[in-house]
């Protein structure tokens, strides 16, 4: 009996050293592919800076503008400065807001007149540059894009239309564009009434363009119904483009970040996060999202970087702020996985690009788009395109934690 249970206690000794050095190597495995995402990270931004020597130029920008491509772009930057402490990117972000704002605080090209929420994504990179230099221009400049949001036209429940010249039209977009600017503005400056509106654009969002057999949400939403890519019974754009429910995806995620935890209504975001979270994986393959999303097999539909990049994001931080269970982090490193399989490419000087990444995507305009299957799979393509390498970048750093 004794030599039993001697044999028993050394099994077990045994067993538990096994298993000790199981733990011991899924910690190493996992901590190596954290240092590996946040070093592709890394050599990624490095080769942002390479063809864009100068911020304004991310996204193939053609003169200095205040434009939101070039705002996520330098979002992502502005990330990586603080997990790395590299100043050289902070300075490549400061550079572009020096070059763009007077000591007054006017935006270059800047037309409060029209409207366009588009304007206020860039707004976001101002809170990091006058936190670090103090410099009034930047909260001047913060205060101008707010004096916009204050009478940007809406619709009758208060959603804010996205353009004036998009009369009555709530997009996904313009939820990213706005509502974490708003709630950073209220927590950084204590204007508790500008959190509450980022809350109220999401939620208002949500209740006109979220589908309840999906769980995904439409492109848009025309309270008129008089748009002709609208359903006429629903003012409901026809499909769901992939990009837009990613911006919402983020945008819901970011403004997170400035909710106080007793907030009665942070609750009412973290449904949103969590009902995407369960909708998104059925439509992924090979770890891709495609551009229209909820057709992954349909001819002609192609695995697109933005919305792939932007999910892989709002995935990896959902899990690291605990707003989901930790087995959605998988999703996420299939998305990285994806990228790296099929997207990511090196180029013949040693850089990284990022390629199937939509150039533009919209509704209505001239020439008209009339948000059909076949306008988004005809849009254009074009590799390193901001509004997938920010979130790329971004994303990369959010699995590297």
């Amino acid at each position: 009996m004794k030599k039993y249970i001697l044999s028993l206690s050394l099994l077990l000794t045994f067993l538990g050293i096994d298993t000790i050095h199981a733990v011991q190597q899924n910690k190493q495995t996992q901590s190596h592919k954290n240092r590996q995402t946040v070093s592709i990270a890394i050599q990624f931004a490095q080769s942002e800076i390479s063809r864009f020597p100068k911020a304004w130029q991310l996204d193939y920008g053609k003169r200095p503008f205040f434009g939101y491509a070039q705002g996520v772009g330098c979002s992502a930057m502005l990330q990586l400065w603080k997990a790395t402490g590299n100043k050289q990117y902070f300075n490549y972000v400061e550079e572009y807001a020096d070059s763009l704002i007077s000591i007054n605080g006017d935006i270059i090209l800047y037309d409060k007149s029209s409207y366009n929420i588009d304007y206020v994504n860039s707004g976001k990179i101002l809170f990091a540059i006058y936190k670090q230099t103090g410099d009034k221009k930047y909260r001047l400049a913060m205060d101008n894009l707010i004096e916009q949001l204050k009478t940007q036209p809406r619709t009758s429940d208060g959603g804010y239309w996205h353009k004036k010249i998009y009369k009555n039209q709530i997009w996904l977009d313009g939820i990213y564009m706005a509502s974490p600017f708003m709630a950073q503005y209220g927590a950084t400056f204590s204007q508790p009434q500008w959190i509450d509106e980022a809350i109220n654009q999401i939620t208002v969002c949500h209740k006109h363009t979220h589908d309840s057999i999906t769980g995904l949400y439409y492109h848009a939403w025309d309270e008129s119904k008089t748009q002709r890519w609208a359903n006429p019974q629903t003012g409901l754009s026809p499909n769901f483009w992939g990009r837009s429910i990613g911006w919402y995806f983020m945008a819901v995620v970011d403004a997170l970040d400035f909710i106080p935890r007793n907030h009665p209504r942070r609750g009412e975001l973290i449904s949103i996060i969590q009902g995407l979270a369960d909708a998104l994986p059925k439509y992924q393959r090979n770890g891709l999202w495609y551009q229209v999303i909820d057709q992954p097999e349909r001819a002609e539909n192609f695995p697109e970087a933005s919305v792939t990049t932007q999910c892989m994001y709002a995935y990896a931080k959902s899990v690291n702020k605990a707003y989901i269970s930790k087995k959605y982090r998988i999703f996420a490193e299939r998305a990285f996985s994806g990228i790296q399989n099929s997207l990511l490419k090196k180029n013949s000087d040693g850089t990284l690009s990022l390629t199937n990444c939509c150039a533009v995507g919209g509704l209505g305009g001239n020439p008209y788009r009339d948000g059909s299957f076949g306008y988004y799979i005809g849009e254009k393509i074009r590799d390193n395109d901001s509004k997938a390498t920010g979130p790329f970048i971004m994303g990369c750093i959010q699995l590297g934690k």
